[in-house]
Protein backbone atom coordinates (compact mmCIF):
# COMPACT_ATOMS: atom_id res chain seq x y z
CA UNK A 1 0.00 0.00 0.00
CA UNK A 2 1.09 3.82 -0.42
CA UNK A 3 0.65 6.51 1.40
CA UNK A 4 0.80 9.64 0.56
CA UNK A 5 0.99 13.08 2.40
CA UNK A 6 0.72 16.46 0.36
CA UNK A 7 3.46 15.89 -2.13
CA UNK A 8 4.75 12.61 -0.67
CA UNK A 9 4.62 8.64 -1.00
CA UNK A 10 5.77 5.52 0.92
CA UNK A 11 5.03 2.29 1.40
CA UNK A 12 3.68 0.35 4.30
CA UNK A 13 3.82 -3.17 4.16
CA UNK A 14 4.45 -5.81 6.60
CA UNK A 15 8.23 -7.35 7.39
CA UNK A 16 9.32 -10.47 9.26
CA UNK A 17 12.14 -10.49 11.85
CA UNK A 18 14.85 -12.46 10.80
CA UNK A 19 18.15 -12.47 12.93
CA UNK A 20 18.02 -10.49 15.91
CA UNK A 21 21.38 -10.45 18.30
CA UNK A 22 22.58 -8.02 21.12
CA UNK A 23 24.61 -5.02 20.41
CA UNK A 24 25.49 -3.71 23.05
CA UNK A 25 24.20 -3.37 26.47
CA UNK A 26 20.14 -2.52 26.01
CA UNK A 27 20.75 -2.57 22.28
CA UNK A 28 19.19 -5.09 20.05
CA UNK A 29 19.94 -4.66 16.23
CA UNK A 30 16.98 -6.74 14.20
CA UNK A 31 16.99 -7.87 10.38
CA UNK A 32 13.85 -6.68 9.04
CA UNK A 33 12.74 -9.04 5.57
CA UNK A 34 9.98 -8.58 3.53
CA UNK A 35 8.78 -6.81 0.09
CA UNK A 36 10.93 -3.84 1.29
CA UNK A 37 11.81 -0.72 -0.42
CA UNK A 38 15.16 0.27 -1.42
CA UNK A 39 16.90 2.65 0.75
CA UNK A 40 20.15 5.56 1.00
CA UNK A 41 22.31 6.25 3.95
CA UNK A 42 20.46 8.34 6.46
CA UNK A 43 16.89 6.68 5.89
CA UNK A 44 14.90 6.15 8.50
CA UNK A 45 11.47 4.00 9.25
CA UNK A 46 8.57 3.58 11.06
CA UNK A 47 8.09 0.77 12.98
CA UNK A 48 3.85 0.33 13.63
CA UNK A 49 3.71 -0.76 17.27
CA UNK A 50 0.63 -0.88 19.32
CA UNK A 51 1.99 2.65 20.82
CA UNK A 52 1.81 4.04 17.65
CA UNK A 53 4.61 4.34 14.98
CA UNK A 54 8.03 4.70 16.44
CA UNK A 55 10.52 5.94 14.39
CA UNK A 56 14.27 4.19 13.94
CA UNK A 57 17.10 5.00 11.28
CA UNK A 58 18.37 2.05 8.78
CA UNK A 59 21.83 0.61 9.70
CA UNK A 60 22.02 -2.19 7.27
CA UNK A 61 23.57 -2.54 3.83
CA UNK A 62 21.46 -0.33 0.81
CA UNK A 63 22.72 -3.34 -1.01
CA UNK A 64 20.63 -5.99 0.60
CA UNK A 65 17.38 -6.05 -1.52
CA UNK A 66 14.08 -6.72 0.86
CA UNK A 67 16.16 -6.13 3.82
CA UNK A 68 15.71 -3.33 6.25
CA UNK A 69 18.08 -3.68 9.60
CA UNK A 70 17.31 -1.43 12.77
CA UNK A 71 19.19 -1.21 16.05
CA UNK A 72 17.09 -0.07 18.57
CA UNK A 73 17.77 1.15 22.46
CA UNK A 74 15.44 -0.33 25.34
CA UNK A 75 13.98 3.37 26.89
CA UNK A 76 12.78 2.50 30.05
CA UNK A 77 11.54 6.33 30.45
CA UNK A 78 10.26 6.05 26.53
CA UNK A 79 6.52 5.51 25.22
CA UNK A 80 6.88 1.98 25.02
CA UNK A 81 8.00 1.42 21.51
CA UNK A 82 11.32 0.05 22.30
CA UNK A 83 10.04 -2.10 24.82
CA UNK A 84 7.51 -3.82 22.33
CA UNK A 85 10.99 -4.12 19.92
CA UNK A 86 13.16 -5.70 22.47
CA UNK A 87 10.45 -7.93 24.39
CA UNK A 88 7.65 -8.56 21.43
CA UNK A 89 9.83 -8.57 18.07
CA UNK A 90 11.68 -12.14 17.94
CA UNK A 91 12.79 -14.21 14.81
CA UNK A 92 9.93 -15.28 12.75
CA UNK A 93 7.16 -12.03 14.53
CA UNK A 94 5.87 -9.74 11.68
CA UNK A 95 5.38 -6.05 12.06
CA UNK A 96 3.65 -3.28 10.13
CA UNK A 97 6.47 -0.96 8.62
CA UNK A 98 6.64 2.25 7.05
CA UNK A 99 9.13 4.31 5.01
CA UNK A 100 11.65 4.76 4.07
CA UNK A 101 11.79 8.51 4.21
CA UNK A 102 15.05 10.15 4.31
CA UNK A 103 15.70 14.04 5.35
CA UNK A 104 19.56 12.94 6.36
CA UNK A 105 20.68 12.20 3.18
CA UNK A 106 25.19 11.66 2.78
CA UNK A 107 25.68 14.65 0.32
CA UNK A 108 29.09 14.49 -1.80
CA UNK A 109 32.15 16.10 -0.04
CA UNK A 110 35.84 15.59 -0.33
CA UNK A 111 35.62 14.87 3.25
CA UNK A 112 33.77 13.88 6.38
CA UNK A 113 33.55 13.73 9.63
CA UNK A 114 30.98 11.73 11.46
CA UNK A 115 30.30 12.04 14.89
CA UNK A 116 28.40 9.79 17.14
CA UNK A 117 26.78 9.86 20.69
CA UNK A 118 25.14 6.55 22.03
CA UNK A 119 22.41 4.93 19.31
CA UNK A 120 23.40 8.09 17.12
CA UNK A 121 25.83 6.01 15.55
CA UNK A 122 22.64 3.89 13.50
CA UNK A 123 22.62 6.07 11.06
CA UNK A 124 26.18 7.05 9.95
CA UNK A 125 27.04 3.01 9.43
CA UNK A 126 26.41 3.04 5.63
CA UNK A 127 27.42 6.45 5.33
CA UNK A 128 30.53 5.43 6.03
CA UNK A 129 30.37 2.88 4.13
CA UNK A 130 29.48 5.22 1.11
CA UNK A 131 31.97 7.89 2.12
CA UNK A 132 35.05 7.33 0.64
CA UNK A 133 38.78 6.75 1.80
CA UNK A 134 38.30 10.11 3.53
CA UNK A 135 36.67 10.23 6.71
CA UNK A 136 36.66 10.46 10.65
CA UNK A 137 34.31 8.79 12.55
CA UNK A 138 34.60 10.22 16.04
CA UNK A 139 32.01 7.99 18.84
CA UNK A 140 31.05 8.71 22.07
CA UNK A 141 28.88 6.63 25.28
CA UNK A 142 28.17 5.98 28.57
CA UNK A 143 30.80 3.43 28.45
CA UNK A 144 32.08 0.57 26.11
CA UNK A 145 29.57 -2.16 26.67
CA UNK A 146 26.99 0.68 26.04
CA UNK A 147 28.42 1.04 22.44
CA UNK A 148 26.83 -0.84 19.84
CA UNK A 149 28.83 -2.28 16.34
CA UNK A 150 32.71 -1.62 18.33
CA UNK A 151 33.23 -4.85 17.47
CA UNK A 152 32.87 -3.72 13.54
CA UNK A 153 34.23 0.00 13.76
CA UNK A 154 37.60 -0.82 16.44
CA UNK A 155 39.81 -1.99 13.89
CA UNK A 156 39.53 0.73 11.78
CA UNK A 157 42.29 4.08 12.08
CA UNK A 158 39.60 6.55 11.09
CA UNK A 159 37.51 5.56 14.20
CA UNK A 160 37.72 7.04 17.66
CA UNK A 161 36.20 5.10 20.14
CA UNK A 162 35.61 7.95 23.74
CA UNK A 163 33.42 6.10 26.41
CA UNK A 164 32.50 9.11 29.18
CA UNK A 165 33.61 6.79 31.65
CA UNK A 166 36.83 6.73 30.37
CA UNK A 167 37.76 9.62 28.59
CA UNK A 168 34.74 11.87 29.64
CA UNK A 169 33.11 13.71 27.23
CA UNK A 170 33.61 14.41 23.91
CA UNK A 171 36.77 17.01 22.97
CA UNK A 172 34.64 19.07 20.21
CA UNK A 173 36.68 22.27 20.46
CA UNK A 174 39.89 20.25 19.20
CA UNK A 175 37.32 18.30 16.54
CA UNK A 176 35.13 21.60 15.27
CA UNK A 177 37.53 24.77 16.89
CA UNK A 178 38.89 24.96 12.56
CA UNK A 179 36.25 25.56 10.44
CA UNK A 180 37.22 23.21 7.41
CA UNK A 181 35.83 24.62 3.35
CA UNK A 182 36.32 21.03 2.12
CA UNK A 183 34.53 18.75 5.29
CA UNK A 184 30.78 17.76 6.25
CA UNK A 185 29.96 16.85 9.68
CA UNK A 186 27.46 14.84 9.95
CA UNK A 187 26.12 14.38 13.69
CA UNK A 188 23.46 11.77 15.34
CA UNK A 189 22.72 11.39 19.09
CA UNK A 190 21.13 13.35 22.37
CA UNK A 191 20.01 16.83 22.24
CA UNK A 192 22.94 18.11 24.43
CA UNK A 193 25.44 16.95 21.84
CA UNK A 194 23.59 18.22 19.05
CA UNK A 195 23.17 21.12 20.36
CA UNK A 196 27.29 21.50 21.44
CA UNK A 197 28.52 20.34 17.72
CA UNK A 198 26.06 23.27 16.45
CA UNK A 199 27.44 25.83 18.21
CA UNK A 200 30.72 25.14 17.62
CA UNK A 201 29.83 24.68 14.03
CA UNK A 202 28.26 27.79 13.93
CA UNK A 203 31.25 29.63 12.26
CA UNK A 204 31.70 26.90 9.59
CA UNK A 205 30.62 27.57 5.95
CA UNK A 206 26.96 26.78 5.39
CA UNK A 207 25.29 23.77 5.14
CA UNK A 208 29.00 22.02 6.82
CA UNK A 209 26.26 20.39 9.72
CA UNK A 210 23.97 17.84 9.18
CA UNK A 211 22.11 16.69 12.33
CA UNK A 212 19.64 13.95 12.89
CA UNK A 213 17.89 14.35 15.84
CA UNK A 214 15.60 11.33 17.96
CA UNK A 215 13.82 14.33 20.58
CA UNK A 216 12.27 17.80 18.79
CA UNK A 217 14.69 20.44 19.91
CA UNK A 218 13.72 23.33 22.06
CA UNK A 219 11.64 26.11 20.46
CA UNK A 220 10.83 29.25 21.65
CA UNK A 221 8.23 31.50 21.08
CA UNK A 222 3.93 32.37 21.23
CA UNK A 223 1.55 30.58 18.99
CA UNK A 224 -0.90 32.64 17.71
CA UNK A 225 -4.28 31.72 16.03
CA UNK A 226 -4.29 31.72 11.67
CA UNK A 227 -6.32 30.14 8.44
CA UNK A 228 -5.01 27.31 6.64
CA UNK A 229 -6.21 27.23 3.17
CA UNK A 230 -6.46 23.58 1.60
CA UNK A 231 -6.25 23.98 -2.26
CA UNK A 232 -7.56 20.25 -2.46
CA UNK A 233 -9.70 19.60 -0.33
CA UNK A 234 -11.15 23.24 -0.96
CA UNK A 235 -11.75 24.42 2.28
CA UNK A 236 -10.29 27.08 4.63
CA UNK A 237 -9.98 26.17 8.26
CA UNK A 238 -9.07 28.34 11.50
CA UNK A 239 -6.70 27.06 13.52
CA UNK A 240 -6.40 28.12 17.35
CA UNK A 241 -3.22 29.23 19.04
CA UNK A 242 -3.56 25.59 21.30
CA UNK A 243 -3.79 23.27 18.42
CA UNK A 244 -1.90 22.28 15.18
CA UNK A 245 -2.58 22.58 12.25
CA UNK A 246 -2.53 18.37 11.74
CA UNK A 247 -5.01 18.49 14.52
CA UNK A 248 -7.63 20.90 12.61
CA UNK A 249 -7.08 19.25 8.83
CA UNK A 250 -7.30 15.70 10.32
CA UNK A 251 -10.44 16.55 12.37
CA UNK A 252 -11.84 18.43 9.07
CA UNK A 253 -11.43 15.27 7.61
CA UNK A 254 -8.82 15.60 5.57
CA UNK A 255 -6.14 12.35 5.37
CA UNK A 256 -2.54 13.15 6.18
CA UNK A 257 0.10 10.36 6.65
CA UNK A 258 1.76 11.27 10.14
CA UNK A 259 3.53 9.63 12.42
CA UNK A 260 5.89 11.55 15.69
CA UNK A 261 3.14 14.88 16.02
CA UNK A 262 6.68 16.36 17.63
CA UNK A 263 8.59 17.72 13.93
CA UNK A 264 11.26 14.71 14.13
CA UNK A 265 9.96 12.55 11.64
CA UNK A 266 9.30 14.36 8.62
CA UNK A 267 6.29 11.98 7.77
CA UNK A 268 3.97 15.10 7.40
CA UNK A 269 5.46 17.68 5.13
CA UNK A 270 3.05 19.59 3.20
CA UNK A 271 4.10 21.80 0.30
CA UNK A 272 3.16 25.39 0.88
CA UNK A 273 1.86 27.64 -1.60
CA UNK A 274 1.57 30.73 -0.36
CA UNK A 275 2.31 32.52 3.00
CA UNK A 276 5.11 32.95 5.74
CA UNK A 277 6.17 29.58 7.88
CA UNK A 278 7.00 29.45 11.63
CA UNK A 279 8.84 26.82 11.33
CA UNK A 280 8.89 24.57 14.72
CA UNK A 281 10.52 21.04 12.95
CA UNK A 282 13.76 19.45 14.39
CA UNK A 283 14.03 17.85 10.43
CA UNK A 284 14.69 20.69 7.69
CA UNK A 285 17.97 22.50 7.77
CA UNK A 286 18.01 26.74 7.79
CA UNK A 287 18.86 26.59 4.86
CA UNK A 288 15.42 24.50 3.42
CA UNK A 289 12.88 26.28 6.08
CA UNK A 290 14.29 29.58 4.26
CA UNK A 291 12.87 28.13 0.86
CA UNK A 292 9.34 28.27 2.38
CA UNK A 293 7.87 25.96 0.02
CA UNK A 294 6.84 22.88 2.58
CA UNK A 295 6.35 22.57 6.20
CA UNK A 296 5.98 19.89 8.97
CA UNK A 297 2.06 20.60 9.75
CA UNK A 298 2.68 18.27 12.84
CA UNK A 299 4.15 21.48 14.88
CA UNK A 300 5.17 24.28 12.91
CA UNK A 301 2.84 27.14 12.18
CA UNK A 302 2.55 30.46 10.69
CA UNK A 303 4.06 34.04 11.02
CA UNK A 304 0.89 35.29 8.86
CA UNK A 305 -2.80 35.58 8.56
CA UNK A 306 -3.06 32.32 6.35
CA UNK A 307 -1.12 29.67 4.93
CA UNK A 308 -2.23 27.99 1.42
CA UNK A 309 -1.29 24.35 1.71
CA UNK A 310 -1.55 21.71 -1.07
CA UNK A 311 -3.74 19.14 0.78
Amino acid sequence: MTLTAGALAEVETTAVVGDRHEAADGVVVLTLRGDLPPWEPGAHVDLVTPEGPRQYSLCGDPADEGVWRIGVLREPDGRGGSAFVHDELLPGATVRVRGPRNHFPLLPSPSYLFIAGGIGITPLLPMIDAAGADWRLVYGGRTRTSMAFLDALQPDPRVTVAPQDETGLLDLDALLGEPRADTLVYCCGPEPLLAAVEERCASWPAGSLRVERFAPKPVAGASTSFEVELTQSGVTLTVPADRSILDVVEEAGVTVLSSCSEGTCGTCETAVLDGEIDHRDSVLTTDEQSEGDCMMICVSRASCARLVLDL
